[in-house]
């Protein structure tokens, strides 16, 4: 799958497990769980159908404030969110943007790059433990 900025790692679990498999790690990881939405749950409410489609919106304040500090546009993309999703083959997918991709969406990617670096070293850890077998 290549979606330019986007990241994402295919789970052999179910869309609900991978999803909470990812909140348990990022509680592990000392950071807050924002919101959890289920988007086929609000469709189904609508009357309409959506395969298993969760967000998790997660981060906290030491990891997101230096971003912002660089440039303020980017608390459009904070806090942090991944999809869990599964596709029209019944795979579910764990998806998250890039931070070196959102850093360069606000002009800001080489005056940041160590923070940079660490939020994507954890967001590749919380990825790969929702999504290990």
């Amino acid at each position: 799958m290549s979606i330019e900025g986007l990241v994402s790692l295919q789970s052999p679990w179910p869309a609900r497990e991978t999803a909470a498999r990812l909140e348990s790690a990022i509680k592990a990881k000392g950071l807050t769980v924002f919101a959890r939405i289920d988007h086929a749950q609000g469709a189904a409410e609508a009357g309409l159908t959506l395969r298993p489609t969760l967000l998790l919106i997660f981060g906290n304040a030491r990891g997101g404030t230096p971003l912002m500090q660089a440039a303020q546009t980017l608390g459009i993309d904070l806090p942090l969110k991944a999809l869990v999703w599964e596709d029209a083959a019944h795979l579910t997918w764990l998806s998250y943007n890039d931070p070196h991709w959102l850093a360069a969406r606000h002009g800001v990617a080489r005056s940041i790059e160590a923070p940079l670096q660490g939020l994507s070293g954890v967001l590749a850890a919380l990825a790969a433990a929702a999504t290990a077998a």
